[in-house]
């Protein structure tokens, strides 16, 4: 690592690279619950050289090297597990162009994802993807796990977006792949196998982007049940009637006293909650509003509610994306899971959660995005001894999901966190056939080494 340092300060200059134990720390982890791992040095990127220069420096050293944006990864795909440097993409923050009539923008990884929504939308445009960690997380990790939102139940997931990348390999190669043009088929798409993968294929330097037009009207609706299994049959019927509305978010009964804990208003009578979100033009977006209260009203809710303004819309969706820190603070220790069932499905997940809940004595809140049945399940408990109790729910949470034909994550990633259950999902052949794909684009195993693979049981803290 000495040697490395040097290299490092000489290729880059000692401004671009802090090798300081306090300096570095900032870097060790991300918002999982996986430890986090102090790097040997960190490189303050501000243009695609500065990374390839960190990438050969590694090669040549023989040292491990992690790509980070904005750290928001609940995975640990950020952590630095094995030391080595990081590469921080956050100095490259360039919109480099927005072309209203291609419909498409070309940003650098470090693009904060709100800057990015707020300056297509004053073009007219949509970037559809919509994490709730948008006001920090950044575009290269939002390719790097392949981030959603609640918007993915209309508009789909961030690969859906990216047309082209411009990435370096870790020996320093730049690539670029794709295309700006709306349709293309021009070999294997290597574009969409690097979207999701995690960072351990290359490091993204540019990408170019899908816009869409921007919808002219929104309509929130907040509806509320007094159990879980009329909303499920809510959600059904939202979905049976042909209805896509852009957002479908599901919150169960536990998830709705924290909320009520943290001070927001909810009529005690409501036992589950879902927001549901339309767009469009004005007249369709009326008659979808009317068609989703009609469903929500057959399904038993108890009061179907409509945001009046913009300002209430605002508070309404702030409230959401704040469950993440309020469910944080109700413990001192929490993991939130990822995981994904068939809609039909989706209240006997709830229900087998708090199943496990009372076998295992760890509190467990659910939330999350109902329309694709993408769930939040999050394990909450104080005291260090919980933790084979946690390792237990945890077990028996992703055991039913695969019986039920589902999947482990369906926008955080595997990273670290959940590398030990991906047998669960995949057989050995398609384990091995991924591992040949990543020592092909990484012979030496060096860029974000020990993820998604697995390697060791799962830890919370």
């Amino acid at each position: 690592m000495e040697k490395t340092r040097r290299l490092l300060e000489r290729a880059l200059g000692p401004s671009k690279v802090l090798t300081d134990a306090d300096a570095c720390r900032s870097y060790a982890g991300d918002e999982s619950d996986q430890d986090p791992v102090l790097p040997d040095a960190v490189v303050l990127a501000s243009s695609p050289e500065d990374i390839q220069k960190a990438l050969v420096v590694a090669t040549e050293a023989g040292v491990p090297i992690v790509p980070r944006a904005g750290g928001s990864g609940k995975s640990g795909g950020a952590v630095p597990v094995a030391g080595g440097i990081v590469v921080s993409t956050l100095g490259m923050r360039q919109i480099k162009e927005i072309d209203r009539s291609e419909q498409i923008a070309v940003v650098e990884p470090g693009v904060i994802l709100a800057d990015l929504h707020a300056a297509v939308e004053a073009e007219g445009l949509f970037y559809p993807p919509d994490p709730n960690s948008l006001k920090m997380c950044a575009l290269g990790g939002n390719i790097a796990e392949n981030a959603g939102g609640p918007r993915a139940f209309k508009y789909g997931v961030t690969r859906e977006y990216v047309l082209g990348l411009e990435v370096l390999l870790v020996d320093g190669t730049r690539l670029r792949t794709g295309r700006r043009t709306v349709k293309g088929v021009t070999g294997y798409d290597v574009t969409a196998l690097l979207v999701g993968s995690e960072g351990t294929l290359a490091v993204t330097t540019e990408a170019t982007l899908r816009l869409i037009p921007k919808p002219p009207a929104v309509v929130t609706l907040l509806a509320l049940f007094a159990d879980v299994n009329a909303c499920g049959a809510a959600v059904q019927g939202i979905v049976a009637a042909g209805l896509v509305p852009r957002c479908l978010e599901l919150l169960d009964e536990a998830t709705l006293d924290a909320v009520r804990a943290s001070g927001v208003g909810v009529d005690a009578r409501a036992r589950a909650l879902l927001i549901i979100e339309v767009d469009g033009e004005p007249l369709a977006c009326e008659s979808a509003m009317e068609r989703v209260g009609n469903v929500c009203a057959e399904a038993g809710s108890i009061e179907v509610l409509v945001a009046q303004d913009e300002a209430q819309r605002d508070r309404l969706w702030e409230a959401r994306r704040q469950l993440s820190p309020a469910t944080r603070a109700m413990a001192k220790f929490k993991i939130s899971e990822d995981v994904v069932v068939p809609r039909g499905s989706l209240v006997e997940l709830i229900v087998e959660t708090r199943r496990i809940s009372e076998a295992t004595g760890v509190r467990v809140l659910t939330y999350g995005h109902a329309g694709d049945g993408n769930l939040h399940v999050n394990f909450l408990w104080d005291d260090p001894a919980a933790i084979p109790r946690v390792e237990d729910a945890l077990d028996r949470l992703f055991r039913k999901v695969i019986s039920l034909r589902g999947t482990l994550s369906g926008e955080h990633g595997i990273g670290t966190s959940k590398s030990a259950y991906l047998p669960l999902e995949q057989s050995p052949e398609l384990i091995d056939l991924q591992r040949r794909l990543k020592a092909t684009f990484d012979p030496q195993g060096l860029l974000n080494p020990h993820k998604i693979f697995p390697r060791a049981s799962h830890r919370a803290c």
